[in-house]
């Protein structure tokens, strides 16, 4: 059985320096490749972090430095407005007006009253409308008119006025008796106005009523 040459195996342990040396830059070549490619990551993820770790902070101020101050400063500006417009008026300082008033009532007045009864007081019907006779309400006469005393001393208008019912009652009935073919006929305002006149003396019992002149005039 032949023997195993000892140079031999003295050459197979003996490895070449050059192939461990290659082994290790190989290793360490490959764990500061891992480790570059893990901190490239890392960096590729900072900004969303950063992102997600601020966007409170910077929400926060915001809202605290910037929408609060303008929301107090609107706020402000607002409520004196409200309160202006809520604020009570002051009450207009009438009361000298109404003494003076009064106190021209009591001499003016006299004069005004005096000066009436000298003119006999005019009264005024103002804006009577009727339907016309015979028309089944489809026309209508619309009048003012003014009533002059036949006594220019005496008062026709207190006269007219503490009988104000009687006497609109009767010239009512006097308009609405009229017909359209009434009003068409020639110096038919002159025929009402001798016809109220008629009338108003006869409800007052004595003749008080000089005239009736027309201030408005419409059939319609």
């Amino acid at each position: 059985m032949a023997k195993p040459d000892p140079k031999e195996s003295k050459d197979k342990d003996a490895s070449p320096p050059g192939d461990k040396a290659g082994a290790g830059d190989k290793a360490g070549a490959g764990d500061k490749g891992g480790a570059g490619d893990k901190n490239s990551g890392l960096k590729s993820w900072l900004p969303a972090i950063a992102a997600v770790v601020l966007a409170p902070a910077v929400s926060f101020a915001v809202a605290q430095f910037v929408l609060l101050p303008r929301m107090q400063k609107q706020i402000a500006l607002q409520v004196p407005a409200a309160g202006a417009a809520h604020a009570p008026e002051a009450p207009a300082e009438e009361a000298p007006a109404e003494s003076g008033g009064e106190e021209a009532s009591g001499h003016g007045g006299k004069g005004g009253k005096e000066g009436a009864a000298a003119t006999g007081g005019n009264y005024e019907f103002s804006n009577l409308v009727v339907n016309l006779s015979g028309t089944m309400g489809t026309r209508y006469l619309k009048t003012s008119f003014i009533v002059t005393p036949a006594d220019k001393k005496g008062n026709l208008k207190g006269v007219f006025e503490e009988q104000k019912a009687k006497l609109t009652d009767v010239t009512l009935n006097v308009l609405s008796s009229l017909t359209l073919a009434d009003l068409e006929e020639p110096g038919s305002k002159n025929v009402l106005r001798e016809k109220l006149v008629a009338t108003y003396n006869q409800a007052l019992g004595k003749r008080m009523v000089d005239q009736v002149y027309f201030s408005d005039f419409v059939v319609q």
